[in-house]
């Protein structure tokens, strides 16, 4: 049994030593050193330029001219809101002034005729007694409250505070129209355009004011002058600007239509301003005047002499007729109307004369057409005899001189 172990092992130890071994050998690969080139990165600056030694780079990135643009149209956007505010205000406080002088006409009337009624009753009865002197009282104190309503309209003149509150409406609806189209045309607003906004908004305030008291308009004023709610414009120099559909020949024109408004027109309504602005004074005088005279006349009547009574109930009638001339005929608006035409032909001079953008030339000729309701070959004849009649007018110097 151990003999057949033995032999067992070996027999297995023979066996594995007879078994032949495999051994595969890899090549190794030559190593190839690759080197890459680097690409170059470019650094990308702003655009700059040197203006006397001195660097300046140019624009902002796109990321802040977009902020900017925002905040800017946000500005303009709350200037627009400001306007469309001043609208609803002048409107209603229009509505408002133009009540008060229907309103206070129609008072001050119903109590100086019923003054006078009272004076004339007083006079005829003038051995009345008890109730006589009741109905004298009661007539001048009629009178007297008359006096002061129409000493306080004279004042005010409420039918012009209506005239003016209906053209600053007008003006900033305009205005308002402007700033929309600008918010809806243009891709970037600039800072340029929110402040000509601003001042043209402050501008209409200071030309047609809310308030009566302290900032109210000069009602009678030494002398008539156009009404100005636009800011000051630079002027322009004549050589330059000839561009946005702009030419010589336009130049001319205009130049010749903006002689032919101030020296023919704006004088017209400057004459008639003074014309209204006269007899607007003389009725704002007399109406307090005569009823103040009615007042004391009526004070003493019951006297020996009936004349007091005739006094009071004359100029009592002589005031309720002048009230109605003056604010039923509303002569203080068509002062105001007078002033605001006035100051449209100014505004029209000086737009074609100032130094700020423009908008085209065609679109500009055919706003003055309309405006002064004439076609553009109406506009382009009356700059051609214009200019037609000042050579002739030279000429006849030359000769007489």
């Amino acid at each position: 049994m151990a003999s057949l172990q033995v032999s067992r092992l070996v027999l297995s130890s023979s066996s594995s030593c007879m078994r032949p071994k495999a051994a595969v050998s890899i090549p190794k690969l030559p190593k190839f050193n690759v080197s890459v080139p680097k690409i170059p990165t470019l650094s990308v600056k702003e655009p700059s330029f040197e203006v006397d030694g001195f660097m300046e780079t140019l624009p902002l990135s796109l990321k802040q001219r977009r902020d900017s643009d925002s905040i800017q149209r946000a500005r303009l956007n709350a200037v627009l809101e400001a306007v469309m505010d001043r609208i609803e205000m002048h409107k209603n406080i229009g509505d408002q002034r133009n009540n008060w002088n229907s309103l206070l006409l129609n008072s001050v009337n119903m109590i100086t005729l019923t003054a006078a009624l009272m004076a004339g009753i007083a006079s005829v009865n003038v051995h009345g007694g008890d109730s006589v002197t009741a109905v004298k009282i009661a007539s001048t104190v009629l009178l007297a409250s008359a006096t002061s309503i129409s000493a306080l309209m004279s004042k005010i003149q409420p039918s012009q505070l209506a005239e003016e509150q209906r053209n600053a409406t007008r003006l900033f609806k305009k205005l308002r129209t402007e700033l929309e189209m600008i918010l809806r045309e243009n891709e970037a607003i600039y800072e340029e355009d929110v402040k000509e906004a601003i001042q043209r908004v402050l501008a209409l305030d200071k030309a047609y004011p809310l308030p009566l008291i302290g900032t109210m308009l000069e009602k009678f004023p030494e002398e008539f002058k156009p009404a100005t709610w636009w800011p000051e414009k630079k002027q322009r120099n004549p050589k330059t600007g000839l561009a946005n559909g702009w030419s010589q020949e336009l130049e001319m024109e205009m130049r010749e239509v903006a002689h032919v408004v101030k020296t023919r027109d704006a004088e017209e309504y400057e004459k008639l301003g003074n014309v209204a602005l006269k007899l607007n004074r003389f009725l704002a005088i007399s109406g307090p005047v005569l009823t103040g005279v009615s007042a004391v006349s009526s004070v003493f009547i019951g006297q020996d002499s009936g004349l007091a009574g005739v006094v009071a109930m004359t100029c009592a009638s002589l005031a309720a007729i002048v009230n109605t001339l003056e604010h039923g005929g509303q002569v203080g608006m068509v002062f105001e109307m007078y002033r605001n035409s006035a100051g449209f032909f100014s505004l029209l001079e000086e737009t074609m004369n100032s130094t700020e953008k423009r908008e085209h030339g065609q679109v500009f000729e055919t706003k003055v057409a309309l405006k002064l309701g004439r076609s553009l070959s109406e506009l382009r004849d009356l700059a051609k005899k214009s200019k037609i009649s000042q050579v002739k007018a030279n000429e006849f110097a030359s000769k007489l001189f």
